[in-house]
């Protein structure tokens, strides 16, 4: 490979939430914990991005800004690129500080305190944390999973809860966090068709739409249909995709006037929905056609970190089960069967795995009740390792 995944980066003193906090404080020294449960990466930076940092602290003066047209070039490329977005217009992009702060500026916009809000289950805890702050209510969907252990939306219940409930505003999460599904065109379009017949407005987070795994592709909400178009408001951030969260900064993507001009009123409220300089160079270096090839070389070592987990738990772990994720870098694991037979509660298990430096991260609060979520964006060696001491000292513990 051209870019660097290998090298096994000690994030200890460096600010890292995921390196330097031990939640259980039974894990050993932090250079021997190895971080899978914050949703961030433990790769080096994407060399474009340093390129384009540095070239602007090199000019010694941090003043007042605007966004120049490049920035905006770089979005509009990047999108008809990798997503097929065409005839996207500069109007068509606004700023958000974070895609939560964008979930937050749409929920405001369009809904009142004590109303419902449609999410589906497994959800992220950033969603349910919003809709908790704004008092709103998450009024949860369970995603099922079909006879090959596939989740998918069940629109039967969609509608059941979009009727009793008058919703009119339903948070999608595409690709989905935590399962790692990517929605295929069928499945998208019946959703969109579940909304358009109640009148109900989209935040489609696409935050993960970038980290595919080998032979799958992200469909774009927005591209579904013209009123998929206009009833979406789309979340994309290049923070996820190249480990930029420290630096905040995304955008949304909005076609109908009305409905963007809603959420940019929301936004300006609180008088902090302002890009950080340093925030626009990175974005600018990440979009750049470096940044594409090492994106595709990132989805390229993170379907083998996938593929090596999976077969690893399906031969080493009795009683715990996972769907193959086709998106994003997170397992979400299924440990029920184990804990029933080991009595043990999935507290226990994330604690064990604690102990021994394997930094995972309890799933109930993504509402998998007897679940882990596992991040493997980190080099093959470290997630190994990882795997080798959860099975000799916690699944198979002698």
């Amino acid at each position: 490979m051209k870019y660097d995944f290998i090298t096994v980066l000690d994030r200890t003193g460096a600010d890292s939430i995921a390196a330097n906090i031990d939640p259980w404080g039974v894990s050993p020294a932090p250079a021997q914990r190895i971080p899978m449960w914050v949703a961030d990466m433990s790769f080096p930076t994407a060399p474009p991005i340093l390129e384009a940092m540095h070239k602007r602290l090199a000019f010694p003066n941090f003043g007042y800004f605007s966004m120049p047209d490049e920035y905006f070039d770089c979005i509009l490329r990047w999108q008809e690129t990798r997503n097929g977005l065409t005839g996207l217009k500069r109007a068509d992009i606004g700023y958000e500080n974070g895609v939560l702060g964008g979930v937050s500026s749409a929920v405001q916009a369009l809904t009142v305190p004590g109303e419902a809000v449609l999410l589906h289950a497994p959800a992220y805890i950033g969603f349910t944390h919003v809709l908790d702050n704004l008092g709103r209510k998450a009024e949860l969907s369970p995603l099922r999973r079909d006879e090959n252990g596939v989740w998918r939306m069940d629109y039967e219940d969609m509608d059941r809860h979009l009727k009793e409930h008058s919703i009119r505003l339903a948070i999608l999460c595409s690709p989905h966090n935590p399962t790692g599904r990517v929605w295929e065109r069928w499945e998208l379009e019946k959703a969109m068709e579940l909304y358009k017949k109640y009148n109900v407005y989209v935040v489609s987070d696409e935050i993960w739409s970038d980290i595919i795994l080998s032979g799958h592709k992200h469909i774009p909400t927005q591209s579904i249909s013209e009123d998929a178009r206009m009833r979406t408001a789309a979340l994309y951030a290049p923070s996820k995709t190249f480990n930029l969260a420290g630096l905040i900064g995304s955008y949304h993507i909005v076609y109908d006037p009305w409905w963007r001009d809603r959420i940019k009123k929301e936004s300006s409220l609180c008088h902090y929905n302002s890009m950080n300089v340093l925030s626009m160079h990175a974005l600018i270096g990440a979009y750049r056609p470096e940044g594409y090839e090492w994106a595709d070389e990132l989805c390229e070592t993170l379907t083998g970190n996938v593929d090596f987990a999976c077969d690893y738990i399906a031969k080493h772990f009795e009683g715990v089960h996972v769907t193959k994720p086709e998106g994003t870098y997170m397992l979400f694991v299924d440990c029920t069967d184990w804990c029933a037979a080991h009595s043990k509660t999935i507290q226990d298990v994330e604690k064990a795995c604690w102990a021994v430096g394997a930094a995972v991260q309890d799933g109930v609060m993504f509402h998998g009740p007897c679940h882990l979520r596992i991040n493997l964006a980190s080099p093959r060696a470290r997630i190994e390792e990882a795997f080798h001491r959860m099975d000799r000292y916690v699944f198979n513990a002698k």
